[in-house]
């Protein structure tokens, strides 16, 4: 799948939580904030026409706002569409 324009596609990662009891629980719940940029739209423009370049690549792990994205599943997996200024910072 290829996003238009200023659009981002990312495949959220499961969120680990630890119980009491030391047993790990994966959830792929209502609160994704971390994910993997699968694919980048064209972009952005100015008002001039000029493209705006992008901050995060394909295969960039980000941490992004959990109430923006867009959730769509294609061929029984999860993604996300969200526009870049709903990524708050590329995890290293």
């Amino acid at each position: 799948m290829k996003p238009i324009e200023g659009y981002i596609l990312v495949e959220p990662i499961d969120i680990e939580e630890n119980t009491a009891s030391g047993l790990i629980v994966q959830t792929r719940g209502e609160r994704h904030d971390k994910g993997t940029v699968i694919s980048l739209g064209s972009g952005a423009f100015t008002k001039d026409g000029d493209k705006i370049p992008w901050n995060v690549k394909e295969g960039d792990t980000v941490l992004f706002r959990s109430v923006a994205p867009e959730r769509i599943e294609l061929d029984g997996t999860d993604y996300l569409l969200m526009r870049e200024e709903d990524i708050l910072a590329i995890l290293e």
